[in-house]
């Protein structure tokens, strides 16, 4: 048995009777990736079986229960003691009073939180809020926090030394692109903000759901969007706050923009 990455997909990696593959968060792999780790038991004269496991279904996964040789199981319910995601969706008018409950969440409930971005660095390109930029703004708003920051830029090293400090306490805050959603485990982490949610649509669930795997007592997830919105956008963000099922809002998502 072999567990890797995307590594093991690359043309020159070869099995000898290769007869599992399980592909585990499958919405981060393209359809070629996953085609060419099927494809690796052409030579041996059969293709493998393959499970694919995913917490945030695809559209097109979806489609493919229906027209393709897919077959599904579904595990709908929640583990013992974990209660639903809190969602609301708030305009960036109201940034202060974000601000204000990231402060109370840290001092007065002694939690932690985290601030999702969905940019590095600023663009003239895209009217969206960066991670560095806000990193840099938060530590001014909020000198009593320790404010850190992750990205996708930045060595493994240095990632893994900031997700310790936060893990360990020492970090009040977390500012992160979506790259948060890889590794989140804070037990005492009870609240995120997503920046810009209307133009990550349904994958803005994505961190949120693993951030709250880890904790029991009420996730609060704000969705910081920006002013005004676009029809569409305005059916995403709804979608994201009426429904804690990935299933109900991938369906959603299938019917808004087809299988892609």
């Amino acid at each position: 048995m072999i567990v890797g990455t995307h590594a093991i997909f690359q043309e020159q990696v070869q099995f000898n009777g290769l007869a599992l593959v399980i592909i585990d968060e499958q919405h981060r792999f393209g359809v070629h990736q996953r085609l060419a780790l099927w494809e690796k038991g052409q030579q041996q004269g059969f293709h493998p079986h393959q499970l694919i496991m995913t917490a945030t279904p695809i559209p097109r996964t979806l489609a493919m229960t229906a027209y393709a040789d897919l077959d599904t199981s579904v595990i709908d319910e929640l583990p013992p003691g974990r209660t639903p995601v809190t969602t609301v969706a708030i305009p960036d008018t109201r940034r202060n009073d974000i601000i204000d409950r990231v402060r109370h969440a840290c001092m007065t409930e002694g939690r932690q939180a985290y601030w999702v971005c969905t940019l590095i660095e600023e663009s003239e390109l895209l009217e969206a809020q960066a991670a560095e930029a806000t990193w840099e703004e938060l530590k001014l708003a909020l000198p009593e926090l320790n404010v850190g920051l992750v990205h996708g830029r930045m060595k493994p090293a240095e990632k893994q030394a900031v997700m310790a400090s936060f893990k360990q306490g020492e970090l009040h805050l977390l500012v992160a692109t979506t790259v948060i959603e890889v590794g989140v485990d804070v037990p005492n982490a009870s609240l995120m903000i997503i920046e810009n949610p209307e133009r990550l649509g349904s994958g803005a669930v994505a961190p949120a759901s693993r951030a709250c795997r880890s904790w029991c007592g009420g996730f609060s997830l704000r969705l910081l969007y920006k002013t005004p919105l676009s029809k569409t956008a305005q059916i995403r963000l709804q979608v994201l706050r009426d429904s804690n099922d990935g299933f109900v809002i991938a369906q959603k998502r299938l019917r808004d923009s087809r299988t892609g």
